[in-house]
């Protein structure tokens, strides 16, 4: 595997220069904060790149490129290389909004389809099968972001996050920090983010078409065991007894042990998490290394979101999630990572990389 220590043009792949003035700016910015340039994220170069005051459209790089429709609306601030489409790669895939002409809704969204883009860049970034958009189809990846309704007999109808048949549905009140934190608290979880819960829907969604349409369940079934036991009995049984007995020696999460469609969702979120952690890592040049004098120094490596071998993300995973978690602790935050991975939870994350790699397939924006 080619590996090289990091140089200055690799780590703009996760730290952006403004492209005005070259002051250091975000992935979700839309405007530089020094020079006051407007700021446009091009998915398929990987760029933030400037756009002039009246915004749409314009050309940027030798490319026809507009800006997102929701840029105004929820500060989007990605692009478009569609003339025919006006919201970018990951608003367009938002199908059912709640009631944005009250503001706390509107509010709300904006934090989600922030979450959701980041989503979408590393599915972008791992070369996943991606439709440009739903056309209304179902099994296309598309995303409800609904809230609960008081209904005209008084009772309150309640909108379950999960996934369906391509449909991703997310509860916006999950955007609200104090709400998400009385859940986690409530449902003994010691992480629960917005990002979490798009990282962990998608993974049901790609079970559909990475695993079940390709038929190749036998081999996730070795792995996670047979998905084909009952799920409403197994979830009804998890929240009513709660986790299995020893889960963390099998299971990334408790509530990976609900049921194999839960678990590798748990394990594909977890996946997500540990190379995105990586890539920001490398940017800013954090080198955490194995204490024991014995052990060989790592060399950072390349491009966490493309490596052959799954083990070399993990030895460099876990003296990163060691060393995080001290430092959030030293400032009375909770754990950064607050998951222990053993053998068998390895192995699970070995199959997801295995899975991500042979389904790789060309970005077409």
């Amino acid at each position: 595997m080619k590996m090289r220590l990091l140089t200055e043009g690799w780590i703009r792949l996760r730290r952006f220069l403004c492209p005005h003035c070259g002051n250091e700016v975000h992935f979700g910015n839309s405007q530089c904060v020094r020079c006051s340039a407007l700021l446009g994220y091009l998915p398929s170069r990987d760029q933030l790149l400037m756009i002039p005051a009246d915004q749409n459209p314009f050309n940027g790089s030798g490319a026809y490129l507009k800006t997102c429709a929701n840029r105004d609306l929820i500060g989007c601030n990605w692009l478009s290389e569609s003339s025919d489409e006006e919201l970018c790669l990951s608003c367009r895939h938002t199908t059912k909004i709640s009631d944005i002409s009250d503001e706390i809704n509107l509010v709300r969204w904006a934090r989600l389809e922030r979450a959701k883009r980041r989503l979408f860049y590393s599915i972008i970034k791992f070369r996943l099968p991606l439709e440009n958009g739903p056309d209304g189809s179902s099994g296309l990846l598309r995303f409800n972001l609904l809230s609960d309704k008081i209904r005209p007999d008084g009772k309150t109808e309640r909108i379950m996050t999960g996934h369906y048949n391509g449909r991703i549905t997310i509860n916006i009140a999950e955007a609200d920090d104090a709400i998400r934190e009385k859940n986690r608290t409530e449902m003994g979880e010691p992480y629960r983010t917005l990002i979490g819960h798009f990282r962990h829907e998608v993974g049901h969604y790609y079970w559909d078409k990475l695993i079940s349409e390709q038929n190749v369940a036998e081999e996730f079934r070795a792995v996670f065991g047979d998905e084909r036991r009952d799920y409403s009995k197994s979830l009804k049984t998890y929240y009513k007894n709660g986790p299995a007995a020893n889960w963390q020696n099998s299971y990334v999460s408790a509530y990976a042990s609900a049921h194999p469609w839960e678990d590798f969702a748990e394990t594909w979120a977890h996946y997500f998490h540990m190379v995105g952690g990586l890539e920001t890592a490398y940017a800013y040049r954090l080198d955490p290394q194995p204490l024991m004098a014995n052990e060989p120094r790592l060399i950072q490596l390349e491009d966490p979101y493309h490596v052959l071998d799954v083990q070399q993300l993990i030895d460099h995973w876990i003296p990163l999630t060691v060393a995080m978690n001290a430092m959030n602790r030293s400032i009375g935050n909770h754990d950064y990572y607050p998951f222990v991975l053993a053998e068998v939870t390895l192995g699970k994350l070995k199959y997801i990389h295995d899975l991500i790699v042979a389904n790789e397939v060309p970005f077409a924006a």
